[in-house]
């Protein structure tokens, strides 16, 4: 008896022709169920439904786990993996002299936290318009599971022990710092992880996300708030969220309860559906409250916790860049000639 095949479904494309195999890179060597995959991945679907060209992205990074991410999506893209806790300088380098450029940092809590401490803080307040994806999860893991910065106050570890110290939280700094884009996520809620992605990558300015991404070796324990187990029982949403492209119209259905919309630099927008009726991620003062509310209440809040939508000056501003990127303008123009040099000196005397 003859039998008909099905002929096979075209793949899947985006708004480029492009399919989302073209969005990964190479085979992950993390650990089985690290939560920083789950980031890679979302990365990948992000980049592929946004249609972003993969050789318009630089990715950087510093050293750590997390730090080995960039390596796994967009394997077509620029990349350059820095010394540890220096990749916000190197960011900023490469975005000033190419200005056309998507930059994505990845980092964690110790690249960020501990000694790219001061670099998180310098890039934070000259707004490098950048998406800064921190993967946190409390532990160096890559040099077998000592304390980080963001680690809890009496967290056990069975190599450390006991932590003492209290815990640097990573969105509490970026907005004091003037950060205009500021959100955390759990690794386990992909579809939250990818809306906050998207409206991070319309942001005009530096947009930090704070992932926790449970270290699944050593600080998956049931009574650490960077595990797998105490994410999914303690998350606290301040609101259901959908990221809505200015190019093109989404229909969204939510359920009963009040919505916000909140309107990006660029025309683009972000639905929040408000648990919590007084919340307003508008406003900057409201968000340090609730996120120390949240430390002393041992809740794990997460979302967009803050957001400016009128936006300041980026770097590009503040040092009056032209439109046309310092990496492909001519010699000539860069270069000054030896009479204004000799003018500039004269100045200086």
């Amino acid at each position: 008896m003859a039998t008909t095949k099905t002929p096979a479904r075209p793949p899947k494309v985006n708004i480029l022709g492009l399919e989302q195999v073209e969005y990964k890179g190479a085979p992950s060597t993390l650990c089985p169920g690290c939560g920083h995959d789950s980031i890679s991945s979302r990365l990948v679907s992000v980049f592929f439904e946004m249609g972003v060209q993969p050789y318009n992205v630089a990715k950087f990074s510093g050293i750590g786990c997390s730090s080995k991410t960039p390596a796994y999506f967009l394997g077509r893209s620029h990349g350059f993996n820095s010394v540890h806790g220096r990749m916000p300088s190197v960011a900023t380098g490469a975005l000033v002299a190419n200005r056309k450029l998507i930059g994505v940092g990845v980092s964690g809590d110790g690249d960020t936290g501990s000694i790219g401490f001061g670099q998180f803080k310098h890039m934070v307040r000259r707004n490098v318009p950048m998406v800064y994806i921190v993967e946190n999860n409390g532990v160096y893991g890559l040099t077998k599971g000592q304390f980080s910065a963001t680690a809890d106050v009496g967290q056990k570890l069975k190599y450390a022990g006991l932590n003492e110290l209290p815990p640097i939280d990573i969105c509490a700094e970026a907005i004091l710092g003037g950060c205009t884009f500021v959100a955390r996520s759990f690794a386990g809620d992909p579809r939250q992880v990818e809306a906050l992605m998207k409206a991070a990558l319309s942001h005009r300015g530096l947009a930090v996300i704070d992932i926790i991404s449970p270290c699944v070796t050593f600080n998956n324990h049931e009574d650490s708030t960077k595990s797998y187990a105490y994410g999914k029982e303690h998350e606290e949403r301040l609101h259901d969220m959908t990221f809505i492209p200015s190019r093109e119209e989404i229909t969204v259905e939510y359920e009963e309860g009040e919505s916000k919309e909140v309107t990006l630099h660029d025309g683009s927008k972000i639905m929040l559906k408000k648990l919590e009726e007084d919340y307003d991620p508008t406003n900057r003062s409201q968000a340090l409250l609730r996120l120390n509310e949240a430390h002393d209440q041992q809740e794990f809040i997460t979302g967009l916790i803050y957001v400016k939508p009128e936006g300041s000056q980026t770097i590009h501003d503040l040092v009056d860049l032209g439109d046309e990127p310092l990496v492909s303008l001519p010699e000539s123009k860069l270069r000054p000639s030896r009479e204004a040099f000799n003018n500039l000196m004269q100045e200086l005397l």
